[in-house]
């Protein structure tokens, strides 16, 4: 089967922030699709667009899969209702587990279930930072410049 290289975004704001990250990168290997290649340190972030709320434990992980992108998603989101995420009443409110897809190889998906690489990932401290953890030269495939780069020059968003 082809493998395919996925960075995933990680985040939980809800009870024990940190065993539901770390329940949550546990979960994504249990189909056996997906292997673990590399994983960011965990970081307590602050909200971005919806602050009323707790501050999150974010990470990233970088995995090995033989899924592809849609199945990648459905999987993601049948771990996240695992761990006893319902729909989100607010948009970008409280969760208890947040998985998504921030690249996947180095294609570029926009339909109306899946867009990668994932739009305001460049926006994000929350998600550059743990991806800088991984790998600091990845490239963004649309904006061509890589992950350190746009840490660095991070505009508010």
């Amino acid at each position: 089967m082809e493998k395919h290289t996925a960075y995933i975004s990680i985040g939980s704001n809800i009870g024990d922030k940190l065993l539901n990250c770390q329940k949550g990168i546990s979960a994504l290997t249990k189909s056996g699709r997906s292997v673990i290649i590399g994983q960011s340190n965990f970081y307590k972030t602050e909200p971005a667009d919806y602050t009323d709320q707790d501050w999150f434990v974010n990470s990233a992980v970088k995995i090995e899969t033989t899924l592809d992108p849609f199945q990648l998603l459905y999987e993601l989101k049948i771990i996240e209702k695992h761990a006893g995420r319902t729909e989100d009443p607010i948009r970008y409110g409280p969760r208890i587990l947040d998985l998504d897809v921030i690249f996947y190889d180095d294609i570029v998906i926009n339909s109306s279930k899946l867009i990668i690489p994932h739009p305001e990932m460049h926006k994000r401290r929350f998600v550059l930072k743990p991806i800088c953890d991984i790998d600091s030269k990845l490239v963004h495939p649309v904006l061509k410049m890589d992950m350190q780069y746009l840490l660095d020059n991070l505009i508010k968003g």
